[in-house]
């Protein structure tokens, strides 16, 4: 049963978009519909509505995902620590975030809402790091361009550097769902997709 209200719990905090949220409090709700991922997310907050648009964003999409699952763990008892248990409530705020109920079920990618579920985990912030870190990778080193390819790699490189080196099969299981997530949300993108291009740091 608690791991049944944690799942809600955490689907519904993911389900509140901050970013249309904040937008509209700065008057500028209407420039997400103009972007060219039409994606309530953080980085139009930021590209969009302004640095301290941008940086609430952040902020409240960080702790819908850390406070619920960060919640969930302390006090669980070994059962609720399970693999499924803790998979499917590591998952349920990128689920609100991709399929919000306040938003006809629409909503945006669940990248900031992903590293808040991880940071959730701590003191376990083993595939948080790794997630940034493929981040940091593919944005400066490897470079994908554009954007939608580079979460696709990342996101698929993370869920296999989880499975090398994370004991944690729960966090490994729950990443899994979080990537299959992602990447229909990707798939189902009406966004314009730019030719995939790959450069290196040293190239221009």
């Amino acid at each position: 049963m608690r791991t049944i209200l944690y799942a809600l719990f955490g689907y519904i905090s993911g389900s509140v978009l901050y970013a249309k949220n904040f937008m509209k409090l700065f008057n500028k709700e209407e420039l997400i519909e103009e972007s060219k991922d039409k994606n309530p997310g953080t980085a139009n907050a930021f590209m969009y509505g302004g640095m301290t648009c941008g940086i609430m964003t952040l902020i409240c999409e960080l702790l819908k995902g850390i406070v619920p699952v960060h919640m969930y763990i302390n006090g669980a008892t070994p059962q609720e620590m399970g693999i499924i248990p803790l998979a499917i409530v590591l998952t349920m705020p990128v689920v609100g975030h991709v399929c919000s109920m306040f938003d006809n079920f629409h909503g945006g990618k669940g990248i900031a809402v992903t590293f808040g579920c991880l940071l959730g985990l701590a003191p376990d912030i083993k595939a948080v790091i790794i997630l940034a870190l493929f981040f940091i990778f593919y944005s400066l080193i490897f470079r994908v361009i554009p954007h939608f390819y580079r979460t696709i790699v990342t996101y698929v490189s993370t869920l296999a550097g989880l499975f090398i080196l994370n004991e944690n099969q729960a966090v490994n299981i729950g990443f899994l769902f979080i990537t299959l997530v992602v990447l229909v949300r990707l798939h189902q993108s009406t966004e314009v997709r730019e030719k995939l291009r790959i450069k290196l740091l040293w190239m221009r």
